[in-house]
């Protein structure tokens, strides 16, 4: 069995962890810190958890694990791994932003890989898990990354659900403020950007386009929406078959001719894109679960791989229809 330790164990992100960990059938959940809850039952915060009384937080890490995941606040990981440190063997699987790029990639003795599943055949000891906008706009484009032909600037329309802000509240996610309502937040400066060019400049993107980004706040829970689009000299059978044939062996990737739909992937670790040329422009349309694909889902399927475990496994998640 593969002991795990969750740091940060309160949030949305980490619920969502949890949840998938409970029902892997590799893995025993050794800890799940929080400097907030210690000693309070799990199912006090995450309340679905009512058949886990066993479970309560702890401010206590134990280095008796094999991998910690690290579900803080963006840019508190480097000061939780310093505060508490961990063993070089045991592997490090982050869900904040802190060694997402390529200059951040270093801490100590450790070095963190970008953990895009699609984009690289093998894992690190140590992920730096994408951000889940990230996720959506990368595999939006990734094959075309991938053959360097990213040749005009590329422009997106982005939607996510409320979970995307976390589970503190402010002015702008509370129920009353996002319900039946729209708004818009950091144009074309979104922190993304950087890990997003960096990812199809390795897939084999070497002259990146202009990435012009428009990120929206949805009043729905979950899920992301983005709308991607470029210009193309390649025909539609082209760029299908581009696509299909570079996710022919993701199994969390799938290409569709028809339309999408959000809730099709709301509550698994699935990216469905539909891709299609209209008038010489590409549109990819990628939707997938921010707090699973995007987040939680994703760290898992990170996990599988770095252990040896089909990456599937514990991620049989069914989207619900209705």
């Amino acid at each position: 069995m593969i002991r795990v330790g969750i740091a940060g164990g309160t949030g949305y992100v980490a619920g969502e962890l949890l949840r998938i960990l409970a029902g892997h059938p590799e893995v025993e959940v050794a800890f799940i810190y929080s400097h907030s809850q210690p000693g309070v039952a799990v199912s006090k915060v995450h309340r679905d958890f009512f058949f886990k009384p066993e479970w309560h937080f702890t401010d206590t890490v134990s280095t008796d694990v094999d991998v910690v995941f690290l579900c803080l606040g963006h840019g508190l990981s480097r000061t939780f791994l310093e505060n508490h440190p961990l063993p070089n063997e045991v592997s490090i699987i982050d869900l904040g932003s802190d060694f997402r790029l390529k200059e951040d990639a270093v801490f100590g003795e450790r070095e963190f890989t970008y953990g895009l599943a699609e984009l690289s055949t093998s894992n690190g000891k140590n992920i730096a898990n994408p951000g889940c906008f990230a996720t959506a706009i990368e595999l939006a484009l990734l094959p075309m990354a991938s053959k360097g032909i990213l040749t005009d600037s590329v422009h997106i329309h982005a939607i996510t659900g409320s979970t995307g802000a976390g589970a503190s509240l402010n002015e702008y996610s509370h129920f009353s403020r996002r319900l039946n309502n729209l708004s818009i937040y950091k144009p074309f400066s979104h922190q993304h950007l950087a890990e997003i060019g960096e990812t199809w400049n390795t897939a084999g993107q070497t002259q990146l386009p202009e990435i012009h980004f428009i990120p929206v706040k949805g009043d729905f829970a979950r899920g992301i929406f983005a709308s991607v689009y470029t210009n193309t000299s390649l025909s539609n059978e082209e760029v299908l078959k581009l696509f299909q044939d570079y996710y022919r062996d993701s199994p969390f990737a799938h290409v569709s001719e028809d339309i999408i739909e959000l809730k099709q992937v709301v509550g698994t670790n699935h990216c469905l894109l539909q891709v299609q040329v209209i008038d010489g422009k590409l549109l990819v349309t990628s939707i997938i679960d921010n707090l699973l694909k995007g987040a939680a889902g994703q760290a898992v399927q990170n996990m599988n791989r770095i252990f040896g475990l089909p990456e599937t496994t514990g991620l049989y998640l069914k989207s619900i229809a209705f």
